[in-house]
């Protein structure tokens, strides 16, 4: 079946374009969008393939899907726009706006330590459902509750999935609007279609995430002969069961939830547009912030993600293990299965790029997303 691939591309990014077409022919890519800006310019916007499973609905310049970890830029991006505000400092106590959750050891937790994965919750003890995941106070007030796995401060782990209610109740509590409200007024006056929370009229729009891990997900959780860093991966990823969206993606709820940490959804277009917002003088955030929150905040070793890492503050600076691109300054956030937004401000490169799909592979980084940035960059240096 041929493969319905449309939208622009400027001549110069031709590569891009083959790239893209490479990943439907030759890498398993079922339906996905590229978008990429220079200089706040579009120079690449392409759709293809297939919103479903059965092959019957083409991917179309409308279509937003879920994108998994590339949410967390954003939602980070809504709390340092606070910051910027001066409604709150990286170093202020997170329980100087959320009082209840300076209990249990947490006293010492700064807004510092909850963007760059240093709190210490990265998963919940307490036994959950996927009745309480959908429900905002239930898991902020659980989380609250929480006995840290390490003093604050004093270690990283990848929060995978707490961190969108820790985060985005941090928003809550300082802007006052839920995380998702927030969002859009970030996104509206860009005309980026990126969404925590995908309102009923929209969700027609949705793609179906299509999983095909390399082993069977889990589908029973029992914990009790776990300890250490083992339990505390297995309950980051499977306590409430549906967290990282297992049984519950594709479903109304799941798309209508504000989990800013796996369910946002988008378009590769609306992710380019946030983060050429962030690029140049006038950006959305100042450059003095911009700076410190996507340089490195907290390095090393990660027991969710098994390895050694690098974070910034919502966003990820780009590394050797995980690179954005060639510029040491590049940054973004990579989304379950590949999807991808990140902003290259090297002034010869200008680059905001976006990428999202709906054939999920296992890890961040993929043979797909790999070839889109080489081809991106092969444009702009020939």
């Amino acid at each position: 079946m041929r493969v319905p691939v449309s939208g622009v591309c400027d001549p110069a990014f031709t590569a891009v374009r083959q790239a893209f077409v490479d990943n439907f022919d030759e890498r398993g890519e079922v339906g996905a969008a590229v978008c990429v800006l220079r200089g706040g310019v579009t120079v690449v916007d392409l759709v293809g393939g297939w919103r479903d499973e059965a092959r019957t609905e083409p991917w179309t310049p409308s279509t937003i899907v879920g994108f998994y970890s590339v949410g967390k830029a954003l939602l980070g991006l809504s709390l340092l726009r606070l910051v910027d505000d001066g409604r709150v400092g990286l170093d202020d106590p997170i329980a100087s706006v959320w009082p209840e959750f300076g209990v249990a050891g947490k006293e010492p937790a700064t807004i510092r330590h909850a963007l760059c994965h240093r709190v210490g919750v990265p998963a919940i003890r307490e036994p959950l459902t996927d009745d309480d995941l959908l429900d905002w106070e239930r898991m902020t007030s659980v989380l609250a509750a929480e006995e840290p796995w390490w003093v604050p401060g004093e270690r990283h782990t990848y929060h995978t999935n707490t961190y969108g209610h820790l985060v985005g109740e941090l928003v809550r509590r300082v802007g006052g609007s839920m995380p998702g409200d927030a969002l859009h007024a970030l996104a509206a006056p860009l005309d980026a279609d990126v969404w925590f929370g995908v309102p009923t009229a929209e969700q027609p729009r949705c793609a179906d995430v299509l999983w095909a891990p390399n082993q069977p997900i889990p589908t029973g959780h029992d914990f009790s002969e776990l300890s250490g860093d083992l339990l505390l991966n297995a309950l980051a990823h499977f306590n409430p069961p549906g967290y990282s969206s297992v049984g519950l993606v594709n479903t109304p709820a799941w798309r209508a939830a504000q989990i800013g940490s796996t369910s946002g959804h988008g378009s590769a277009t609306g992710v380019a547009r946030i983060y050429a917002a962030l690029l140049g003088p006038d950006g959305i955030l100042s450059p003095s912030l911009l700076r410190e929150a996507t340089g490195a905040q907290s390095t090393g070793h990660c027991a969710v993600l098994g390895e050694e890492v690098t974070f910034g503050l919502g966003f990820a600076p780009t590394t050797p293990r995980r690179p954005f691109g060639p510029n040491p300054r590049s940054f973004g956030h990579f989304g379950t299965g590949g999807a991808l937004g990140f902003a290259d401000p090297d002034p010869d490169a200008g680059i905001a790029f976006g990428y999202v799909m709906n054939h999920v592979i296992p890890r961040w980084q993929s043979s797909r997303n790999r070839a889109l940035i080489d081809a991106v960059y092969a444009s702009i240096t020939t």
